[in-house]
């Protein structure tokens, strides 16, 4: 079918006012700075600078080499020209000589190149992904969209930072030596060569960099976030397919995925647009310094002043410096989808890596404005005059909560859908921080939430029985145990053992899930549990017996649920109501549908429950 046509929204690069830096201007470097700076200076600095002098080294025996060609080259003309044979197979053997070391030094070189981007490309993934994970950054930039597809840029961004980096920094350096080396066989052949060559390059760059840097930098930024969302799309649908597939959602869904694609096939018809553009000028600049210097030289070849093999030299020598000092020109294409990918990073960077030299941001603003829920180890779970609202503090979910729980007390959280209840749990686990309060708790060790959806990695059985932890010290007849007392006993036999790799999420029921998660309980025995819906999916009988065990055990138990049989595994109800208003009422004998009290948001006894 045919991709709809879409009209540029205000975020696309419709007008100029809005683009972004060439590939040389200030910001732009600034921002590489931000990004590359500590891999160079940092903990492995030393292995960066080594590896990089080895490069060098590596172009600088390149360099030679291609002038000593080029020399050759030159003799051979010349000897060609003369009829002079012996002149000539000279030549051969001397440059077929310099080949047999050139060429395994041109395919080492490239090797080390790439092997150094990778290098680095793991380091400063881990350093994104261990500030990505650090204080769940994760979470927050999922949960408020301050930042889009940050997945997208640490997997793919990085490599193509990393990757582009290490190949601009060396053709720039290459350049170097080839301006330096050559420049110096032609301008002992002709001056006025030099001359030409240097407005011509310099002219080349103006236009590069003024007439098509912009547009293209800022088409290439949205080119890669249409195409992140895109795939965005295309990943939800795959983890959403069951869902989908029961409502027969298809046609909605082939909607939307074609509407991100079709602001993908604009944006890159605006590119290719322009990058036609940049085509025709890159060309016409390139095929023009072919005929320069035969033009420039002919006068002096021609009278007989001049042999061919230096005319040929000298044609070499222009290629070579005008590939040098016309950098820009022959790269600006790449050069832009660098810069744009830089920009992506940079952001990313600026919310997920610490930087301790950096002043205040306009979110510490923010936070200034409105004080956040503060956590606070204690020894017992308590609020303290908790107020808590949804994260753009547009409505308060509770007001002035203060309440206790005591090792073996049970609370109920319980109200109408969309009242906060989980939004409570998320505020008690430290996720939302929008209000004012202090949450009291134990080491975090001690307190275990269950969600309504069990998390699944693709791994072992005997990892999803662990998670978090990455080990434990139950031996495996302790685990297959555990297993059979969450009614799961034949789960290990059925796919294989502890050691049975599956994608668990697919494979076992959401019943099983929840189940399994309550096996994870059993493993780390924390002294608080807290479960968001988390036996939604269970029979009654198997929901009665997990919480016996889990009451049984002395733990502390918070739960949100809508069952009355679950009421007589709490000793207290939290009703939540609208406004922010709250009720804590005992559990025996409360009633669901009951009116709310007179007076709420108030305990009925003051202090612990």
């Amino acid at each position: 079918m045919p991709f709809p046509a879409t009209s540029a929204t205000p975020d696309e690069p419709t007008t100029s006012h809005r683009r972004r830096p060439s590939p040389l201007s200030l910001a732009a470097w600034k921002r590489f700075l931000h990004v590359a700076k500590p891999y160079w200076l940092g903990d492995q600095k030393k292995v960066a600078w080594t590896l990089l002098a080895l490069l060098i080294a590596l172009m600088l025996a390149e360099t030679q080499f291609a002038v000593m060609l080029n020399n050759q080259t030159g003799e051979m003309a010349s000897a060609l020209a003369g009829k002079e044979a012996d002149r000539f197979w000279h030549s051969v053997y001397a440059s077929l000589g310099i080949l047999a070391f050139a060429v395994p030094i041109y395919a080492f070189y490239y090797y080390m190149r790439d092997n150094f981007a990778n290098q680095w490309r793991r380091w400063l993934t881990g350093r994104f992904l261990d500030g990505y994970l650090r204080d769940r950054k994760y979470y927050e930039l999922g949960s408020n969209s301050e930042i889009d597809n940050p997945d997208q840029r640490i997997s793919e961004d990085i490599d193509t930072f990393t990757g582009r980096s290490i190949h601009f920094l060396l053709i720039f350096l290459g350049s170097m030596m080839q301006l330096v080396a050559f420049s110096a066989v032609l301008w002992s052949i002709s001056r006025l060569l030099v001359g030409v060559l240097a407005i011509y390059a310099l002219g080349g760059t103006v236009i590069a960099l003024y007439v098509f840097g912009k547009p293209l930098i800022q088409l290439n930024f949205w080119q890669l976030r249409r195409q992140a969302d895109f795939r965005f799309g295309l990943m939800r649908l795959r983890e959403n397919a069951e869902s989908i597939a029961f409502y027969r959602g298809e046609a909605q869904e082939r909607a939307q995925i074609d509407s991100k694609f079709g602001k993908v096939f604009t944006n890159y018809a605006r590119l290719i647009k322009q990058q036609r553009v940049l085509n025709i000028f890159q060309r016409g600049f390139n095929q023009l310094s072919l005929v320069l210097p035969s033009v420039i030289l002919a006068q002096a070849v021609l009278s007989g002043e001049m042999e061919v093999g230096r005319a040929v030299q000298a044609t070499g020598a222009f290629a070579a410096v005008l590939g040098s000092v016309a950098l820009i020109v022959d790269n600006f294409e790449s050069l832009s989808r660098f810069v744009a990918g830089i920009d992506r990073l940079q952001a990313l960077s600026k919310l997920v890596l610490p930087n301790p030299t950096s002043q205040p941001t306009a979110s510490t603003a923010v936070d200034d404005k409105h004080p956040q829920i503060q956590t606070q180890l204690g020894e017992h779970l308590a609020l303290d005059a908790l107020t808590l609202y949804t994260p753009n503090f547009e409505r308060v979910l509770i007001k002035e909560l203060t309440l206790t729980l005591d090792s073996g007390d049970g609370l109920l959280i319980t109200g109408d859908s969309g009242c906060g209840k989980s939004s409570l749990l998320r505020a008690i686990a430290g996720l939302w921080r929008s209000g004012t309060g202090v949450v009291h708790h134990p080491p975090l060790d001690e307190v275990f939430f269950l969600p309504q959806q069990s998390y699944m990695q693709v791994g072992t059985l005997r990892s999803q029985l662990i998670y978090p932890g990455t080990d434990t010290g139950l031996s495996d007849d302790r685990l297959l145990e555990i297993l059979g007392e969450v009614h799961l006993a034949e789960l290990a036999e059925r796919v294989g053992g502890l050691d049975a790799v599956n994608d668990w999420e697919k494979f076992l029921s959401v019943g099983e899930q929840q189940r399994l998660a309550f096996g994870r309980v059993l493993v780390r025995q924390p002294s608080i549990v807290i479960l968001d819906e988390a036996t939604s999916a269970l029979d009654s009988d198997n929901e009665a017996y997990l919480y016996e065990r889990l009451r049984g055990s002395g733990t502390t138990v918070v739960s949100v649920a809508h069952r009355p049989a679950i009421l007589r595994h709490h000793t207290h109800v939290l009703r939540m109501l609208n406004g922010g208003a709250w009720e804590i009422h005992a559990a025996s004998g409360y009633q669901f549908d009951a009116p709310p009290s007179s007076e709420p948001g108030q305990a009925p006894s003051a202090g612990h429950l």
